[in-house]
């Protein structure tokens, strides 16, 4: 006869306290944004050729395809006088600074290597120390939350994640306009107005994952193991090979959320990696290879400020889409969203003053705060707790994968078929983000609401 376990039920934080365990967010995503508004002007600047940009971007998803499912692993299997999670966090900020303030400064170290070769190795860096810190994040909602409140718990990281993406993308636009910081430099050389905002990026990420981790208190395993007594014991391989086993025996809705995935971040790749070059020539008529005048700066600095626009747009979102799921669907909710930022991308083409971009921007920003949130509300009812972590960083398979493509194929693209023209690129993005929209709706899952 088979003993009966006893399963305790986990209690409701209060919004304070999933405010604190997101915290983090806001830093972590303060420093992706930097990256994401500036990382391809840098990398101009150092002397990457537009057609070449989507190979340098391929450092963030192939170290987050390496990275995120090890984390994951360990994470699950951590657990110290630091935490499960936590140790993670703290590890991925400071690895994370460490590269912020040295990016911008790869010509200084010109002597050792090429700057193009410094600027591409700490992108690799960080993108790979904010996969660190940023994996766990996802399955420390999974961890302390009860089902009810994980769509809150996600929304709560997706306003944490634009309002520091509004901050990290405006901050080069503010210190050039208002703090008085250079928005040009020499030939090879990066503004200061850029280098100063990079040095506050890395300051705001590690005092933000400070108070994460000093303000939350993830469960012991014993109590973990009481929350989720009810699982069925699963016999597994041991060791990293494990990872496979979970890859191979990976739940439906996961797999089929895969085909989601893959057009909306082939969609958010190209964005991050044209929207400058792309925003350069089509409206601004920066000739190619014309990086060091006013008109490029501008082009640069106003993308800044328009990627501030998206995420701002995102973190109001985040706070309606718990509400607007439950109305409908998580799945309507989504497709929803990813339509309008298709619609978003695609009206880029059309408009030839730059101001008129912020109305494109809203409708980027609704699906791009879905999705931060949705697929993660919608997958983690359906993989086992006890390997919550593990599964959250294999679903990211699923994230870089399409970046993968994007970045070997999109480059060529762009030269062969476009003739160097990035505008056509955002075309294709917004169509993709359409075709997301669309795959969304085929997801089957139980505990749709």
């Amino acid at each position: 006869m088979e003993e009966n376990k006893i399963v305790a039920v986990k209690p409701k934080l209060t919004n304070l306290q999933i405010f604190n365990m997101s915290a983090g967010f806001f830093g972590i995503q303060f420093g992706f944004a930097l990256q994401n508004g500036n990382a391809s002007r840098i990398l101009q600047t150092f002397g990457a050729d537009v057609e070449h940009l989507s190979l340098f971007w391929l450092a963030a998803p192939l170290t987050g395809m390496i990275v995120q499912p090890i984390i994951g692993y360990y994470s699950d299997k951590t657990w110290n006088r630091f935490g499960r999670r936590r140790p993670y966090f703290l590890i991925g900020a400071i690895l994370t600074a460490m590269a912020l303030i040295l990016m911008p400064n790869a010509g200084a170290m010109a002597g050792f290597l090429p700057p193009i070769i410094i600027g591409a190795g700490m992108l690799m860096i960080m993108d790979a120390s904010i996969n660190v810190a940023m994996e766990p994040f996802r399955a420390l909602v999974g961890d302390k939350l009860p089902e009810e409140q994980r769509s809150f718990g996600f929304s709560m990281q997706t306003f944490l994640i634009g309002a520091g993406a509004i901050s990290g993308s405006w901050l080069p636009y503010v210190f050039s306009e208002y703090l008085g910081a250079s928005k040009v430099a020499a030939a090879g050389q990066v503004p200061h107005n850029v280098i100063y905002s990079f040095y506050a990026g890395a300051a705001i990420l590690l005092l933000t994952i400070l108070w994460t981790v000093l303000n939350t208190k993830e469960y012991p395993p014993e109590q973990m193991a009481l929350y989720h007594a009810a699982e069925p014991e699963e016999e597994e391989q041991k060791g990293l090979w494990s990872i496979l086993s979970d890859f191979s025996n990976m739940p439906l809705t996961m797999k089929q959320l895969g085909l989601v995935q893959f057009f909306s971040w082939f969609a958010l790749f190209s964005m991050w990696v044209f929207t400058t070059p792309a925003i350069a020539q089509h409206i601004y008529k920066v000739l190619p290879g014309d990086t060091s005048s006013v008109k490029f700066a501008d082009a640069g600095n106003w993308v800044g400020f328009l990627f501030g626009v998206y995420n701002g747009v995102s973190a109001i979102y985040a706070l309606i889409l718990p509400s607007l799921a439950r109305a409908t669907s998580r799945k309507i909710a989504h497709a929803f969203s990813l339509t309008a930022g298709g619609a978003g991308l695609l009206s880029i083409y059309f408009i030839s003053n730059p101001d008129y971009l912020i109305i494109s921007m809203i409708g980027i920003g609704l699906a791009w705060g879905s999705i931060l949130s949705m697929p993660y509300a919608i997958l983690s009812g359906a993989i086992p707790a006890r390997k919550m972590g593990v599964y959250m960083g294999i679903f990211n398979f699923f994230i870089t994968m399409p970046q993968i493509v994007n970045g070997l194929f999109g480059g060529l693209i762009v030269k062969q078929f476009y003739h160097g023209e990035a505008i056509y690129a955002i075309v294709l993005a917004g169509i993709f983000m359409i075709l997301g929209a669309i795959s969304v709706l085929y997801i089957q899952n139980g505990k749709e609401k």
